[in-house]
This record gives C-alpha cells, sequence and structure tokens, in this order.
C-alpha cells in the first residue's frame, strides 16, 4: 500500500454496515409518512410526530394495558398452540410420506382461503371470547408450521440416518444430533412465518368478535373516525412485530448459514 492509499480517507465502518441502512429506511419511511399527510391531510392520516407524541400518551394511559394484555395472552397461547400441533402434525407427515403427499394439496388450498370466511364457524364452535381468539390465531398459524416442517423431514438426507444406523444411534441420540439440527433451520422459518400470521389472526379475531384487546379498541377507533388512536394502535403493532421479526430473521439466517 502506497503512503498515498494509507492517507486516504476512509469512510466509517458503519457506514456499510446494517446501523446506517436501518436508518436511511426509516429516514425514508418518515419522509413517506409525512408526504402522505400533505397529501391526505389530517382527515387521512396523522403526522409522524404527532402519532409518537399520542402514542406515548396511550403507552402511559392505565386503560390501554388490559386491552395489550387481552392481545398478548390471546396471541401467546395461540402461538403456542400453532408451534407445537404444526411441528408434531409436519413431522409426521413428513416421515410417512404418503399421507404428506396427500395431505399438502389439502393443506395449501385450506391456506389459500381467506380465513375470515371460516370466522362464523369458530364462533359456533367456541363462542365470542378469548377461546375463539386463540383458535382463530392458531388456524392463521399452524398451517404454514405445518408445511415448513413437513418438507425439511422429507429433505433430511438419507445418508444421515443409513451412517446413524451403522454406528448404531437411535432413539434421543439420533434425534439430537441428526435430525434435529437437519430440520431446524427450515423448521425455524416456519416458526417466523407462523408468528406473524397468528399475530393477525388474533388482531382479526378481537375485530369481529370480541370485546376486548387491541383489535376491538382499533375496530372501535375505525368505526368513530378516530385517526390518533388508529395511527398510534398501528405503530405499536408494527413496532412490536417489526422488532421480534428482525430478531427472528437474524436468528434464522444465523441458523441457514451453519446448516
Amino acid at each position: 500500500m502506497s503512503a498515498l492509499e494509507a492517507q486516504r480517507p476512509r469512510a466509517p465502518s458503519w457506514l456499510a454496515g446494517r446501523g446506517f441502512d436501518t436508518a436511511v429506511f426509516a429516514a425514508l419511511v418518515l419522509l413517506l409518512w409525512q408526504g402522505a399527510h400533505l397529501w391526505g391531510g389530517e382527515v387521512a392520516m396523522t403526522t409522524p410526530l404527532g402519532t409518537l407524541l399520542f402514542t406515548a400518551k396511550t403507552l402511559a394511559s392505565a386503560e390501554f394495558w388490559p386491552h395489550a394484555y387481552a392481545t398478548l395472552s390471546a396471541f401467546l397461547i395461540a402461538l403456542v398452540i400453532a408451534a407445537s400441533s404444526g411441528i408434531l402434525i409436519g413431522a409426521v407427515l413428513g416421515f410417512h410420506r404418503l399421507s404428506g403427499e396427500v395431505a399438502e394439496p389439502v393443506l395449501v388450498a385450506i391456506y389459500s382461503i381467506p380465513k375470515v370466511t371460516l370466522y362464523p364457524i369458530i364462533l359456533l364452535f367456541f363462542g365470542i371470547g378469548i377461546a375463539a381468539e386463540v383458535a382463530f390465531g392458531a388456524l392463521h398459524g399452524i398451517i404454514p408450521v405445518i408445511l415448513f416442517t413437513m418438507n425439511a423431514v422429507r429433505n433430511i438426507k438419507p445418508v444421515y440416518i443409513k451412517s446413524a444406523r451403522v454406528m448404531r444411534v437411535s432413539g434421543w441420540p439420533l434425534f439430537r444430533t441428526v435430525l434435529l439440527p437437519a430440520t431446524l433451520p427450515e423448521v425455524f422459518t416456519g416458526l417466523r412465518v407462523g408468528f406473524s400470521l397468528t399475530l393477525i389472526g388474533t388482531l382479526l379475531s378481537e375485530m369481529f368478535g370480541s370485546k376486548r384487546g387491541i383489535g376491538f379498541v382499533l375496530m372501535q377507533a375505525i368505526g368513530l373516525h378516530n385517526m390518533d388512536v388508529i395511527m398510534s394502535l398501528t405503530f405499536l403493532l408494527v413496532a412490536f412485530a417489526g422488532s421480534v421479526n428482525v430478531l427472528l430473521l437474524a436468528i434464522d439466517h444465523r441458523l441457514h448459514r451453519r446448516a
């Protein structure tokens, strides 16, 4: 390296990092948000600053947290059901190829149906309340988990299992050392997709058939055309879902790199 090259100023390392990309993306979102407000006016959208200030008031309000707790409780229960049941069913269908080949087109067909059309059936079975919210949320999230898990099990290389049998590895050691590492990246991707869809299903259930929760408050605000509440709750939901998805995506990429 020449002396001239050594003296040449270099851009800070963070400019090429994700922090800079995130800052640029956030700035573009805020500019577009402000532009949309200027174009549509207060009737259509509040300003970014106004939304942040009202969100701070919302978080400081005692009325918000019972609704947030109701939504989070229903969502977490639905997510656990969707994840555990989806992994179990997907593993069974993956190992039994005939059942998987029969079930896959049926699952894809059900997945393509707008779940709102099935909500009256959910209400008939579970009634209005947390049971319906959990069932509707789990219905949204379980199918992606099943499909990703089934494909992960199908794609296990037979040489791995044959080698384990030659070395007389079976039972829990086989699962821990062969099956789990081979399927975990794809299964985790299904869980990441199932997380977002379960959250959507839970909120939709609260919007159309509940008397509590963030979805219920959001539906009330839509009916009253209260843009402050609508924008504030939307911002909180996007911030929550986006933050968790960034974390899940980072773990997902790491698992796939290791695989």
